[in-house]
């Protein structure tokens, strides 16, 4: 490096941005923008060693927070500039003037001058432009008194911020300069020591040390290492010897200190491998000491304990001669062996599993297991019925193999509580098992061992929770069930629920036999449809319909009513619902077969009132006495609670006597004004029957769905066209169908039904007919919607409206005959929600109807249909004129 540098009045400015050169250090950049490449043939290239240029550090306006120098332009090269052409003033304060640009950058007031130790010039392909990579040596530092431009780069007027050598010498006779050279000394010296045992290198660097003055190595020392770009700045701005030292020596300790640091870390993971390695040694040592002497300590074993547990689980004799080969070869393993952990857990599963623990069964007494039942569960006395018979068959026999019982219906109606009463009466433990979503076998077989993350399956996982080998499991959502590549969940649940192959479940963690004989299994499902045949041959389905409005009357005031308040710390003083809200609830805004949703409108009434008592307890504590509770402050929250009465009371009472008082004067009595306030607008009404099939072409149907049996229209119209069929609302193939065999009998029957003059057969000349299923983001299938749509395309070509008070549901055949079809009951319970009066049946259903309750069916009036001429004759108003005898 020179000892002392002439620089010129102005230099050309490279600016680096976010980035600075110090004094000493050296850089390579590579110059692709069209402003740097100019600078450096006109200023380095052409002048060969003789060029100097200035590096002037820029920052971006987002990453700046007080900066004196403002520019709006960006220059390329390494350092991230970026090329756009700028004007600026030669104002003293460096402010730009020109266009506005949208990026603004900051330039610093002081740079470093520097010369080019080595050019090359390249030329990119298939572009042609030109570059140059340059090596760039930082001679001194200098400050920038105006900037301005020339042609597509910038140049400025400097002044040299660099001591002459006078000044230098006066500074180095500074006992402060002196104190602090010989602690950046020692500090770089040592760091060098440190650098040189580690990495073998550093005579250089001691060399550099020993000849090159203490005020220009300090910069030099420093450009080597990390840090940020406010410290770089920072050494730039230090002009002072003294300051410019200071700020090496902390840094050159901070990397002093870092480098220590990592060291000890490394020190210290050596010293833990060496120690972990002394420990396995000197336990190996011990263990055979120990086996010498014949001493060992089983209460301090590990094994051992794992062992007694082992011995006390009473497995099979089998099964514990394959356990104690295990603990052998746990035995035989080191703890840090990979496997070793896998095999403890193995063993503490065999441990846990109740292989012969059982719940004892307390006497079976029937009536009170009819009372608990009738207590639990309103209505389904078909279904207690049956529990009933399973129960007693239970008590003459305890060991019977009885059948798994599946309660098949829509939600909420109480599927999984008749498990759980099941249990209760039986006096056994009682584990869930949600199978809903499930497509893997091995949720159900287990993983094999052999896997990393193997487990057992959720039936010995319940049973291993449990705690017993004869709980009653419940295997919910059977229905959902899935099948992919990972196998069926379904298929292995085969064996699970055969009682002469359940003694040995096989599950493929557990890779012993296991016996699940003992376990009651009942499963709970939404549709049998899903269920495949196998599986469902294995199960009797015991079916719930939904309840009809008296059930969901009793259920409310006898069970959701009271668990609701509960739930929200409520009870009758606070919150009374009148009989006749419940049954305005039930018919305005739940039409559900099951009762959650008429819970979800309690639960909101509920919540308006606990807010309402809140909000009481808040204002006035009624512990209080009784000068304070009559106080004008009360009086005037009393004054503006509209539902709330103000009470004199004597001066005699106890404080619990004034907030019983005060509790019932504030009870929150439900009526229909608060209904419509916090449920909303009644969703349902009688009207919209007669509303929508005030029109010819709508007939109402019934369906059944996931959720219980439904009413549905169906809406037939006609246009132009050249007679075809058109069907919306998401169909089903099967619905289809219907909807085609529908229109060949119609078109069929035209004459007989004087649908179209005699000369004219065709109904359909000259026009498209199309059909619509409302509700279209619902899937739709199934056969039974038959009947509906001859009585809507009738109803359509005669121009005459259905009866807004009929319902009809059947599958018909392409010569009119009407078949029998499922989930009678359902629908009727659903047409009996809607309003509806009449309900056309195929006759063949008739001895479905014992399973409807008595006091829906006094309300119904419920017609029976052989062929479709029945139908259509019951279906519209009057004597039908369309009445034929036709044969098949």
């Amino acid at each position: 490096m020179a000892e002392s540098v002439e620089l010129p009045g102005r230099l050309a400015i490279l600016p680096f941005r976010n980035k600075v050169l110090l004094p000493g250090a050296f850089i390579r950049i590579r110059c692709t923008s069209h402003s740097s490449v100019k600078l450096v043939e006109q200023e380095l290239w052409q002048r060969e060693e003789k060029g100097l240029i200035g590096i002037l550090p820029v920052r971006d306006a987002a990453e700046m927070t007080s900066m004196d120098s403002v520019l709006s332009q960006g220059v390329g090269s390494e350092s991230g500039e970026r090329s756009s052409k700028v004007q600026i003033s030669t104002s003293d304060n460096h402010k730009v003037d020109g266009k506005s640009h949208p990026e603004v950058i900051h330039w610093h007031k002081r740079g470093v001058a520097a010369r080019a130790l080595h050019l090359s010039r390249g030329v990119e392909k298939p572009s042609g432009r030109v570059t140059y990579i340059v090596v760039l040596e930082g001679l001194c530092r200098f400050n920038v008194e105006e900037l301005s431009t020339r042609g597509p780069y910038c140049t400025a007027k400097i002044s040299s911020l660099e001591m002459t050598k006078a000044e230098m010498e006066q500074v180095e006779q500074d006992p402060d300069f002196v104190t602090l050279s010989r602690q950046f000394k020692a500090t770089a010296m040592e760091l060098i020591s440190l650098l040189e045992q580690k990495q073998k290198t550093g005579g250089r660097i001691k060399v550099l040390l020993e000849t090159l003055p203490l005020h220009k190595l300090a910069d030099i020392f420093v450009a080597s290492f990390e840090m940020s770009l406010e410290e770089q700045l920072s050494m730039l701005d230090s002009v002072d010897p003294k300051v410019r030292l200071s700020k090496a020596t902390e840094l050159v300790d901070r990397h002093l200190q870092s480098i220590r640091v990592a060291e000890k870390i490394t020190q210290k993971v050596e010293g833990q491998l060496s120690k972990s390695q002394k420990e396995f040694l000197l336990r190996q040592q011990m263990r055979a000491i120990k086996e010498e002497l014949g001493d060992n300590d089983d209460d301090e074993d590990d094994l051992a304990a794992l062992e007694r547990k082992m011995q006390s689980a009473g497995m099979p004799s089998n099964i514990w001669k394959h356990a104690q080969r295990e603990l052998r070869r746990l035995k035989k393993m080191q703890p840090q062996q990979p496997g070793y952990n896998s095999s403890r857990v193995y063993l503490e599963l065999l441990a846990d599993l109740p292989w012969q623990k059982a719940s004892e069964e307390q006497e079976l007494d029937l009536k009170a297991a009819k009372d608990r039942l009738d207590c639990d569960h309103y209505g389904l006395a078909k279904v207690k019925q049956r529990i009933i018979e399973y129960l007693a068959v239970r008590k003459l026999k305890p060991d019977a193999r009885g059948p798994v019982l599946c309660f098949v219906g829509p939600p909420g109606v109480g599927k999984t509580s008749l498990a759980s009463s099941i249990a209760a009466a039986l006096g056994r433990k009682f584990v869930r098992i949600s199978l809903g979503g499930v497509k893997d076998e091995a949720d159900i077989r287990g993983h094999r061992r052999t896997y990393i993350g193997s487990m057992p399956g959720r039936l010995i996982d319940g049973l291993k929770r449990v705690g017993v080998c004869n709980p009653v499991m419940l295997l919910d959502e059977i229905d959902k069930t899935g099948s992919d590549v990972r196998g069926d969940p379904a298929s292995a649940l085969l064996e699970v629920l055969d009682p002469e192959q359940n003694k040995s479940f096989n599950d493929h963690y557990l890779n012993v036999p296991y016996d699940l004989s003992k376990v009651i299994f009942v499963a709970t499902a939404n549709r049998v449809q899903p269920i495949p045949p196998p599986l469902l041959d294995r199960m009797e389905v015991i079916e719930l319909p939904g309840y009809t409005a008296e059930e969901k009357l009793r259920i409310a005031m006898q069970h959701l009513i009271p668990r609701v308040l509960d739930q929200h710390g409520l009870n009758s003083e606070y919150l009374q619902i009148p009989e006749a809200m419940v049954k305005l609830v039930i018919q305005r805004y739940t039409r559900e077969a099951g009762v959650r949703n008429l819970e979800r409108n309690w639960a909101a009434l509920a919540r308006a009132a606990a807010v309402r008592v809140a909000e009481q307890d808040q204002a006035v504590s009624v512990s209080k006495d009784v000068h304070k509770l009559a106080s004008p402050l009360l009086d005037n929250r009393l004054a503006e609670g509209a539902e709330m009465e103000m009470e004199v009371l004597p001066m005699g009472v106890n404080n619990n006597e004034i907030s019983t008082a005060f509790k019932i004067s504030s009870r929150l009595v439900v009526d229909e004004a608060m209904l419509e306030k916090i449920l909303g607008p009644p969703r349902f009404d009688d009207r919209e029957a007669a509303d929508r099939v005030a029109t010819p072409g709508v007939s109402v149907g019934l369906v059944w769905t996931n959720f219980g049996g439904e009413v549905q229209f169906v809406e037939a119209t006609a246009m132009i066209g050249n007679g075809e069929l058109h069907l919306t609302g998401q169909l089903g193939d099967v619905i289809k169908e219907s909807a085609k065999i529908a229109l060949t009998w119609v078109r069929a029957r035209a004459a007989d039904l004087k649908l179209a003059p005699a000369e004219e057969k065709n109904v359909l000349q000259g026009r498209d007919i199309h059909i619509h299923f409302p509700a279209g983001a619902v899937p739709k299938d199934g056969p039974s919607a038959g009947v509906t749509l001859v009585t809507a395309l009738v109803s359509l070509f005669s121009q005459k409206c259905v009866r807004a008070d009929t319902a009809m549901t059947g599958e018909m055949t392409l010569r009119g005959l009407v078949l029998p079809v499922g989930g009678i009951k359902d629908k009727i319970l659903a047409a009996h929600r809607h309003g509806i009066k009449r309900v056309i049946l195929p006759e063949r259903n008739l001895k479905d109807l014992v399973e409807v309750p008595a006091s829906v069916l006094s309300n119904l009036e419920i017609l029976l249909a052989k062929r479709m001429e029945d139908v259509l004759e019951q279906a519209f108003d009057g004597v039908s004129p369309w009445r034929q005898l036709s044969k098949l």
